[in-house]
């Protein structure tokens, strides 16, 4: 084959041509093709420079709503953040307690006759399932458990337990478990076993979730993670305390999350348009949730103490509002489902777009509804399955007492997860045509440059090809 000692000259360009990003030409009137013997043409689009920006005009209106909102999200921030949170004595009940960590050191088998650990009624009657129960126990086998603290001031201290049969939880050696410590109880009674260590496998399952994620998604998996550990930080240092501090429960939630969602579509995303869209249909989805949740939680008379642990802190802080704790909750948790329903409709508008150019909005929107009603299926009936899962041992006792539906639904405890389940179902439908639209009116809107295409617009030149799916991708 012939060699060419130089490069062909490319052909002449006027009236600034060459400045665009992308150009159309044949390579047969370029000269270079009938020297070397190729009559191909060719007439895909190159990229040759970085790709267009979102029109100012678009990056104003975004601007104009988007940089109030997030001065807005600092100044509460500042304005509530809290102190520290007010001291209480403690009252030794539920998660009310001083810990320890031990270590189950001797574990030996005995009867629960000679350990005394039956409980058996004074009467001897065993007719009843209580007395049966006792019976069982007096005459199976126990374990005596010696049990080392391993941390705070009585560190290296050993205290016995009794385990009966029937216990659940059953000791074993070797086991790491925690104690609970009461100093006003006598001495051989001050600390008893309340749970087991489960530190390391809980730290092993979430290292290999970080390598999961790192590994999959790279560099965006990195950003998620860094997201999880800035949404944790705001929950830990601002959510709570500021709501133990005596704080509005809504409007530290509302502030709260805001500032997660910013921070974490932002950096897991991008700053773009295409984020900036999410986080509007965000923000209005989670302003719809918080106006049902505040007039359903009120209408349905739901006070949000039902349990042990909302009595306890009921106790503890009588200032804290109870229904707006309540409706707190629903706001956060209904936050992490929000983020993926928003970015995916905003994503799917945005590769409808780079796919067809020509479409207008109303074909857009149409297109991205089609997509979210997809997503609308799966993600409410995945809420309703993960609230259902967390109250199952309650819907179990309803079950065994054989309670009719509407006496299920009618008690507190259970229409409290009713009001949230379906609150938060509305707000997921509801940001699925609210995104779809905001995300296909402005991308529609948006328009190239005006010398785009004037790469091809010299003299004599002929008109350049209609690209194909090779071509510009414009930042979003």
């Amino acid at each position: 084959m012939e060699q060419y000692p130089y490069q062909p000259p490319e052909p002449h360009r006027r009236d600034g041509a060459e400045q665009g990003t992308g150009h159309g030409h044949q390579a047969a009137e370029t000269g270079h093709g009938a020297a070397s013997g190729h009559g191909h043409a060719h007439g895909h689009s190159h990229s040759h420079g970085p790709a267009a920006p979102v029109s100012q005009h678009l990056r104003k209106v975004i601007a104009a709503v988007l940089v109030p909102f997030t001065a807005a999200v600092l100044v509460g921030l500042v304005v509530l953040w809290p102190g520290q949170a007010p001291a209480h004595k403690r009252t030794g009940v539920g998660f009310d307690r001083q810990t320890q960590q031990a270590t189950v050191t001797r574990v030996v088998e005995l009867s629960c006759a000679s350990a005394n650990a039956s409980g058996v009624p004074p009467t001897g009657d065993t007719s009843t399932a209580e007395g049966s129960s006792a019976q069982q126990q007096a005459d199976g086998t126990c374990k005596k458990a010696t049990i080392r603290v391993d941390t705070g001031k009585d560190k290296g201290r050993t205290f016995t337990e009794i385990v009966q049969p029937d216990q659940s939880r059953q000791l074993h050696q070797g086991e790491k478990v925690v104690v609970a410590y009461e100093p006003s109880a006598p001495k051989d009674l001050q600390y008893a076993v309340t749970d087991v260590n489960r530190t390391f496998p809980m730290t092993l399952l979430a290292g290999i979730f970080a390598v999961a994620v790192v590994l999959v998604g790279r560099l965006r998996g990195v950003m998620a993670l860094v997201a999880l550990a800035v949404s944790f930080l705001v929950l830990t240092l601002f959510i709570l305390p500021a709501i133990l501090e005596g704080s509005n429960p809504l409007l530290v939630a509302v502030v709260g999350s805001s500032a997660i969602m910013l921070i974490a579509l932002y950096l897991c995303h991008g700053l773009s348009a295409r984020t900036s869209v999410a986080v509007l249909g965000t923000l209005i989805s989670l302003a719809l949730i918080g106006v049902l949740g505040s007039l359903f939680i009120g209408w349905a008379a739901l006070t949000g103490n039902t349990d042990d642990n909302t009595g306890l802190i009921h106790g503890l802080y009588p200032s804290i509002d109870m229904s707006g704790l309540l409706l707190a909750g629903v706001i956060i948790g209904s936050l992490g489902v929000l983020d993926d329903v928003t970015v995916t409709q905003t994503s799917a508008v945005w590769e409808l777009h780079e796919a067809n150019p020509s479409m207008g909005w109303r074909g857009l929107y149409r297109a991205g509804i089609r997509i979210g009603r997809d997503h609308i299926a799966s993600v409410v009936n995945t809420l309703v399955l993960a609230y259902a899962g967390a109250a199952l041992p309650l819907l179990l006792l309803f079950s065994i007492a054989q309670s009719s539906v509407g006496t299920v639904a009618n008690s507190e405890l259970v229409a409290e997860e009713i009001v949230r389940t379906l609150v938060g179902s509305i707000g997921l439908v509801a940001s699925v045509p609210v995104t779809t639209a905001l995300a296909a009116l402005v991308v529609s809107a948006d328009r190239a440059a005006p010398d785009a295409g004037a790469a091809g617009a010299s003299a004599g030149a002929r008109p350049a090809p209609a690209r194909g799916g090779r071509g510009r991708r414009r930042k979003r």
